[in-house]
């Protein structure tokens, strides 16, 4: 089934298994592979507006969503995500705030997603880190 908006682009999910909420279990698409680089909740500048979980999230998701723009793509084009979380526990508690953080940057766009907590990242400040990969046509 193709929920995406763009044609070239289709959800993979087997046959029996539960439909996901917020992601795919697979995205088959073809044309150029874009890969970006982990994006964390830090502005143009470099610089954290907020230490807030959900504002993180946000500006992250902005922010790789600037660098599919900057190579002629659109959210629907993301086709993988891997997000990085230093609180699991705060990530759970505040869920339904990010998916509405999600659909206000990414619309319905569901790709293949990944979401690990992890010790620290490179950033002290940094909440969550996310990496995206896009399948321009």
């Amino acid at each position: 089934m193709n929920t995406n908006h763009d044609p070239s682009h289709v959800m993979v999910q087997p046959a029996g298994w539960a439909t996901p909420k917020g992601y795919a279990n697979g995205v088959l698409a073809s044309g150029r592979q874009l890969f970006v680089g982990g994006q964390i909740g830090w502005n143009a500048q470099c610089q954290f507006d907020s230490d807030d979980l959900v504002d993180q999230v946000r500006q992250a998701l902005r922010n790789c969503l600037a660098v599919v723009e900057a190579a002629g793509g659109r959210p629907e084009h993301i086709v993988r995500m891997t997000w990085y979380l230093v609180d699991k526990k705060a990530y759970v508690a505040r869920l339904k705030e990010i998916g509405v953080a999600y659909r206000e940057v990414m619309g319905r766009n569901f790709p293949a997603m990944t979401a690990v907590q992890v010790v620290s990242l490179v950033e002290d400040r940094a909440r969550v880190e996310i990496e995206v990969t896009a399948v321009l046509p």
